[in-house]
């Protein structure tokens, strides 16, 4: 089936993250269920652009975002332009659609008292998941790697002597990432804690839940917001607002922007430039307050 063939392409040709291609999946599946109902047949190869478009009216009418609608068209272009590339049709439909307008998405990072009160002013417990959660949010801090690479981080990527993590990112790229002191010693604890569990099911893997099994992306983000409700009023709290933190208060402190897109493993600098506007901000202050001719 060309769908399944699809789904192979973006999983062991394309490396994309489970999470990406399930969406994807889940995206294109919403489509093939609409031409369905609506039409008696979960064929889609061969589609108009008229029926994609009352596709996109109906979800319109749903109640469903722009840029949920925007992802879901990205999903299903990409779907047909993998068919055209096979032969399997000769013109996407897609090929002229554009995007519906979306409100620009504004996501604030935490201040550096919010991350203070995260992590010296909440209780942690004690036990195995007090020291692994606090461990989580200092490593998202202080490192700004994404939850898919703290879920998949092995502990042969982890070297303590050298104070460094190797992180496989995005199109499955390395790159090495140096660890703070305090980063160090909560490993270390958290070693400590892991070795007492009483049943490990992969060895593989740094981060466990208490059961022994490999922690999971979901958990991750209840976790953040757990913590950060403790400390935060912001509506978001997430580990991609963490690594939005980690950016932006190192460009806050004067870190080279090319060396913070090394440590995010951005391709371009244009991915790093987005936490740069929080950066100016703090310039401006600078600037109004040191400058002679500020206060006239």
């Amino acid at each position: 089936m060309a769908l399944e063939s699809f789904i192979s392409y973006l999983s062991l040709e394309k490396h994309y993250s489970e999470h990406t291609v399930n969406a994807y999946k889940k995206d294109i599946g919403s489509f093939i269920d609409f031409c369905a109902r609506r039409h008696g047949s979960g064929a889609i190869d061969g589609v108009s652009y008229s029926v994609i478009r009352t596709w996109v009216v109906d979800l319109v009418e749903s109640g469903i975002s722009n840029r949920t609608i925007n992802r879901k068209m990205a999903a299903l272009k990409a779907y047909y332009k993998f068919l055209q590339g096979i032969g399997g049709i000769s013109v996407n439909p897609l090929a002229k659609h554009k995007a519906l307008k979306t409100a620009k998405k504004i996501e604030v990072p935490f201040s550096e008292k919010e991350m203070e009160d995260a992590l010296f002013q909440v209780d942690f417990s004690d036990d195995f998941e007090g020291v692994r959660d606090r461990l989580v949010i200092e490593l998202f801090y202080t490192t700004g790697i994404r939850r898919a690479e703290l879920v998949n981080l092995k502990l042969y990527d982890v070297d303590l002597p050298a104070r460094s993590i190797k992180v496989l990112g995005k199109r499955n790229k390395e790159r090495i990432v140096p660890l703070l002191r305090s980063t160090v010693d909560l490993f270390s604890q958290y070693f400590v804690k892991r070795e007492a569990l009483p049943k490990v099911s992969d060895e593989t893997y740094v981060f466990l839940l208490k059961s022994g099994d490999k922690i999971y992306e979901t958990l991750v983000y209840r976790l953040i917001n757990k913590y950060f409700s403790k400390v935060s009023s912001k509506v978001k709290k997430s580990p991609h607002i963490l690594r939005h933190t980690f950016a932006t208060h190192m460009l806050n402190k004067g870190a080279d922007i090319n060396s913070v897109k090394e440590l995010l493993g951005h391709a371009s600098l244009a991915s790093t430039q987005v936490y740069t506007h929080n950066g100016i901000a703090e310039l401006k202050k600078v600037h109004a307050k040191a400058h002679p001719r500020a206060k006239k």
